[in-house]
């Protein structure tokens, strides 16, 4: 019964969302050639799924996605616990990072154009970027933030090699605040795949692009909604993984 409440007023949210959306759309307050109702979505949507549009949007997006994810935050795990346990390693790196870090990841996209060309590799590309900054940051806070005591206690039981410590110290004690920064990056990943496909790389994106060049709205809404979905699904198992993880909490 417990778990059953929330569930029924998250969907109770949703239906009001959907029912005031669609009364302001027949009241006259929003114009439907902006703004198109929710009751005429599932026609929109049958008609990109008979024509396979939708299908190959979304799996270009979700190569795009997955792959941008895993390279930015295997890459954003491993600088983090670098400059996280060696001090000279975050010296060095210290004014690298404060150069690159405000360069927005549109910033990035003409390079990626000229590096990669229009092609799946520059929307991977800025995807990374996205997901990098967010799981470093995250991944170095939590290696910091590590009890120094229970490195002293490690030390005492023999485990003084730089690689002891980390595996059965640091890594452990750090995991939670990693997998915060972890998923954050996911939502961030999946805004960026728009950002990324904008000028051309197929998938969800492009496909938003080119239904509002020509004022299809609903079509854009649609692929809006899908996003919205996809990301709900992904983030729902993400919180499974992450409660498994650190069931030793509990």
């Amino acid at each position: 019964m417990a778990k059953v409440r929330p569930l029924a007023l998250a969907g109770l949210g949703l239906v009001l969302f959907f029912g005031l959306w669609e009364a302001a759309s027949r009241l006259g307050l929003a114009d439907e050639t902006l703004l198109p109702r929710p009751s005429s979505l599932p026609a929109t949507f049958l008609k990109e799924l008979r024509s396979g549009i939708w299908q190959e949007a979304l799996a270009s997006s979700l190569s795009h996605y997955v792959l941008g994810l895993a390279i930015g935050a295997g890459v954003g795990v491993a600088m983090g616990v670098l400059t996280g346990m060696a001090r000279s390693a975050e010296q060095l790196l210290a004014w690298v990072f404060r150069m690159l870090r405000p360069i927005p990841g549109l910033a990035w996209v003409p390079f990626a154009i000229i590096w990669f060309g229009v092609e799946a590799k520059a929307a991977v590309f800025i995807i990374a970027i996205g997901v990098f900054w967010i799981v470093y940051f995250a991944t170095h806070g939590a290696i910091r933030a590590v009890d120094r005591d229970l490195v002293e206690v490690a030390e005492a039981f023999g485990f003084r090699s730089a690689r002891a410590r980390l595996l059965k110290i640091m890594l452990p004690a750090a995991t939670p605040g990693i997998l915060v920064g972890l998923r954050t990056a996911l939502g961030q990943a999946w805004m960026a795949v728009v950002a990324a496909e904008i000028f051309g790389v197929p998938g969800l994106g492009q496909r938003m692009m080119q239904a509002s060049s020509l004022l299809a709205t609903d079509i854009v809404v649609v692929y809006m909604l899908t996003m919205a979905l996809f990301y709900g699904l992904i983030d729902a198992g993400f919180v499974r993984l992450q409660d498994w993880l650190l069931r030793w909490r509990a």
